[in-house]
């Protein structure tokens, strides 16, 4: 994956509470055998609505979601996140994410920011406001500056995830580091014991 240092962009605003991951991608898309293909499943029932936030020409170019409070609730699909990433979401805002869907979000390269209900709020009104308000989010430095709303706050993110954001580092990667002692062992294993070739 790509190191994520910094994300600046525009955001659309999803103004709704408990949505769980078979509303961002419901079942029926998870056929796939494949990591791609679910940009189009995408909060697929709603968007059946024209006025649905989706749907809206004035948000097209948003990389940041802004939602309510426990997103990303239910089901432990990977899905979700692809469906977000290829749908050109580098990042989620919310007050409150479920725990299972933000470790896959930070698993894909995707950040998953927690801020206040009030930070929140004040994020989606003023992108409802002026579209064109952009919103900062700095790993590095673990803040979120977006002035034309008044927000500037910390956020918190463990150390370890951190340091796998900001050099691009997937659970693949992670083991490939390793690379040379894995070699080193398996040549050294009996030729009894089982291996995979």
């Amino acid at each position: 994956m790509e190191p994520v240092e910094t994300i600046t962009g525009r955001a659309m605003p999803l103004r709704r509470s408990d949505v769980d991951t078979d509303q961002i991608i419901p079942a029926v898309w998870l056929k796939n055998v494949g990591r791609t293909g679910f940009a189009a499943g995408l909060f697929s029932a709603w968007r059946e609505d024209p006025e649905f936030v989706l749907n809206q020409p004035r948000f097209k170019n948003a990389c940041i979601l802004l939602t309510g409070p426990n997103f990303g609730s239910g089901s432990s699909r990977e899905h979700a996140v692809w469906a977000l990433a290829e749908s050109g979401f580098y990042a989620v805002i919310s007050s409150r994410f479920a725990d299972i869907f933000k470790a896959n979000c930070f698993k894909n390269g995707m950040l998953a920011v927690e801020l206040s209900p009030d930070a929140v709020g004040r994020l989606m009104d003023a992108v409802e406001a002026d579209t064109s308000v952009e919103i900062t989010l700095d790993v590095k430095e673990k803040r979120v500056s977006c002035p034309a709303a008044g927000v500037e706050e910390s956020f918190e993110l463990d150390d370890f995830t951190q340091w796998r954001l900001l050099n691009g580092l997937d659970d693949i990667s992670l083991t490939l580091q390793r690379g040379d002692a894995i070699s080193r062992y398996e040549a050294s294993r009996p030729g009894w014991r089982p291996a995979i070739a």
